[in-house]
């Protein structure tokens, strides 16, 4: 690391929201152009910078800055600049010229600890003096602020949002408890706040260390979809992560439980700890299930079989008795399932089941979890389906700098029924949300592969009101004859079931490529950039998907996507790019929205002028990179429908490259082509339930490449990793207490 001090000369750029600064700095022999994060900045101030140095192809040589030092200047003319430099309110240069003649060298120290002595100044009154002094003390306090928490390692970037959190409060909320940093800053993890806490010198046996280890555990627990977990396990993992004796920890946790954060249970006799949130969350939805399921006005059997028939009657095929089945349980019952895998017609019944709630003069609303499902419901049905979050009307407060749903128990949708599809990718939250939303009385409809891969968020929803035989449900069970000649459809099944896939059928849609570990990325370049396009008329951007397993690893995602990124959109000097993290994100890229953010604005342009607007990009959306703006820091995406999307740089960890993504994060999305490798990944990923879902994903043609081995392995592998969730325990006590 190199230092540098000297007068910033001028701020090329500033950008208010994350703070990152481009400046130039005079030193006393050299002119350093600077990068970095800084809350603000001013010309004429005196600084010392520490980094290294870097080069921008654009740009040049630049002074990447880790960490700076704020000193006051003591000289008349550096005084002088740093007053006169826009910074101070009430000072302009007159009044920076005539503070400085009166003050000399003292000026500074004048109004940091005697301020009332300026209005002696010509031109200062008292009202004029109330407001230098205010505006001088906030600027000495917000560096000292990022001083401070620089001292414990805190990243400039860091301590901005540290310090638009707490403001003037920040030290002694800090100080306090540096702990609170890990629940309160987003980014900001337990170990962030660990590190910062041992350098303060905080007791490693403190009791809220020990109840901050516990959280990060359980929250750690439920990134890994788990509701809760048994108590041993939580000891075990919270003494690793704190290294403190497990007494300790046993004792936080009776005290915790007797503050109302956590939840003791027994669950089939075992000693079970809940996190607040997931704990009425799981008690929540099990109540609302029974609720919705026990107060409700079934329709007449032979009405509905009536309806269906004059259905059937415009339509050339007819229903099996089991989508009937489905459709009927629907209708006679508060909350019912219809669930079953590629090719077995739950779209068919969605659009039956659509066609006798209007018949019966009720208004169902349509739903999914993610934008694209969405999408494909209002494709398929012809009628306006919405997100989950976006049917609950999901919004931000700038009362508490939160977001909440405007649709809850107090103010229920008004619907007659409401089908929700892709129930296998709602989580417990989500699910707790959208019931308290759904008066009793209303129909309540979940469709879903219960054989797919379970939700990203913590809970086994579908499956374990499946499990609990409670809340009725339907399984279908048929191939349809349109789906038949479909390998894709019949290959599903055989995976669920336990059977090897066939393929490498000419003229089919399921195929198998042998390579070797080195050759298995070149292969899946070459199919997605040449060999599909051209024999398949594949557009190799929009209609090829490649889907991995895994992140990490030459065949996981982050590789895969490098080497897709440089055969498909090349580096060139045509296209701007920009470096983040990891990624280099480049104009023509295609790129996957990894969190739902509802505030972020698109537009839709429109050929007579009136653009379309409105809010919202969704996990798992894929658009594609439109411009680059180096110099102001921003980035433009269109997604689908054309809806283009303004990102700022600070706002690229929502945004992921595409090429290739993994299973998990597919879920709830369709593409022409799916391209999957098949080769050596953690045990736990290769299984059954993982295969099923990336070969679903595929509406015209599956490519797996690599070893035939691993396929085998996937499809004898039918364990999936054990969820902790307690629904299917929750709905069958409530079941048993009402029998």
């Amino acid at each position: 690391m190199e230092k540098h001090t000297g007068t910033i000369e001028e701020i090329i750029y500033h950008n208010e929201e994350n703070g990152y600064t481009v400046g130039i700095m005079e030193t006393d022999d050299d002119v350093v152009t600077f990068t970095g994060t800084f809350a603000n900045l001013s010309e004429g101030e005196t600084m010392c910078l520490t980094g290294e140095w870097g080069y921008h192809k654009r740009y040049g040589k630049q002074f990447h800055v880790d960490s700076f030092e704020i000193i006051l200047p003591d000289s008349l003319m550096g005084i002088e600049k740093y007053l006169s430099s826009g910074l101070i309110k009430g000072v302009g240069k007159s009044t920076a010229k005539r503070l400085v003649e009166h003050f000399g060298e003292k000026t500074l120290e004048i109004m940091q600890y005697n301020p009332g002595l300026i209005t002696e100044v010509d031109g200062i009154g008292e009202k004029k003096a109330a407001i230098i002094t205010e505006s001088f003390r906030e600027q000495i306090e917000i560096k000292e602020i990022m001083m401070y928490l620089q001292k414990y390692g805190i990243t400039p970037s860091y301590g901005i949002r540290i310090y638009r959190k707490y403001g003037k409060e920040t030290v002694d909320k800090v100080s306090d408890n540096p702990y609170r940093l890990a629940e309160e800053i987003d980014g900001i993890g337990f170990k962030l706040a660990d590190k910062v806490a041992g350098t303060m010198g905080v007791d490693r046996n403190s009791e809220f260390r020990i109840e901050a280890g516990i959280r990060f555990v359980l929250i750690e627990s439920a990134s890994e979809g788990h509701t809760y977990v048994t108590k041993s396990f939580l000891k075990e993992r919270a003494e690793l992560v704190l290294g403190v004796r497990i007494e300790y920890i046993d004792a936080v946790i009776s005290n915790m439980a007797f503050r109302g954060q956590i939840f003791v249970e027994n669950i089939n006799d075992v000693e079970c700890i809940y996190y607040t949130p997931y704990y009425y969350a799981e008690s929540g939805t099990a109540n609302k299930l029974v609720n919705l399921y026990t107060n409700y006005q079934p329709e007449k059997k032979k009405n509905i079989l009536k309806i269906i028939e004059n259905i059937e009657k415009e339509n050339v095929n007819k229903l099996t008795e089991k989508q009937k089945e489905g459709i009927v349980k629907a209708l006679e019952n508060g909350v019912s399932i219809i669930t079953g895998g590629p090719g077995t017609g739950k779209t068919t019944v969605i659009n039956t089941l659509i066609r006798v709630y209007e018949e019966l003069g009720r208004e169902p609303a349509l739903c999914a979890p993610t934008g694209r499902a969405a999408k494909r419901i209002t494709e398929t049905s012809g009628r306006d389906a919405k997100t989950i979050h976006r049917l609950l009307e999901y919004t931000f407060s700038e009362d508490t700098n939160s977001l909440f749903f405007n649709r809850n128990d107090e103010s229920p949708l008004e619907y007659d029924a409401i089908i929700v599809d892709e129930m296998s990718m709602v989580d417990i939250l989500l699910m707790n949300s959208m019931l308290k939303a759904v008066e009793p009385g209303t129909s309540l409809v979940l469709v879903g592969d219960v054989d797919q891969l379970p939700s990203v968020g913590p809970g086994n929803v579908l499956k374990d009101i499946i499990e609990s035989g409670v809340i009725p449900f339907t399984k279908l069970d048929k191939i349809f004859r349109q789906s038949e000649t479909s390998l894709i459809k019949v290959n599903a099944h055989k995976i669920n079931k336990g059977e090897a896939p066939a393929y490498n059928i000419k003229d089919g849609d399921f195929f198998f490529i042998r390579a070797e570990e080195g050759k298995i990325g070149e292969t899946i370049v070459s199919l997605c950039s040449d060999r599909l396009s051209s024999h398949y008329g594949l557009n190799s951007l929009e209609d090829i998907q490649v889907l991995s397993p895994m992140k990490k690893g030459a065949s996981g995602t982050i590789e895969l996507n490098r080497m897709l990124q440089a055969a498909l959109n090349p580096e060139s000097d045509r296209k701007t790019e920009r470096k983040h993290g990891d990624y280099i994100f480049r104009v023509g890229d295609k790129v996957m929205q990894i969190k739902n953010n509802y505030q972020l604005k698109w537009t839709i342009e429109k050929s007579d002028g009136e653009d379309d607007k409105g809010e919202g990009v969704f996990n798992g959306d894929i658009g594609y990179i439109r411009y680059i703006d180096l110099k102001d820091e921003k980035l433009w995406v269109e997604f689908d429908d054309r809806k283009e999307v303004e990102y700022n740089f600070g706002q690229l960890d929502e945004l992921i490259p595409a090429y290739a993504v993994t299973v998990h994060k597919s879920q709830g999305s369709e593409f022409p082509a799916v391209v999957i490798p098949v080769t050596w990944a953690p045990p736990m990923l290769l299984n059954r339930n993982l295969f099923y879902t990336a070969v679903t994903r595929a509406q015209r043609l599956v490519v797996l490449v690599g070893y035939e081995k691993y396929i085998k392995m996937m499809i004898r592998n039918n364990k999936i990793m054990e969820r902790y969730s307690g629904l299917d325990y929750r709905l069958a006590h409530i079941r048993d207490f009402l029998v």
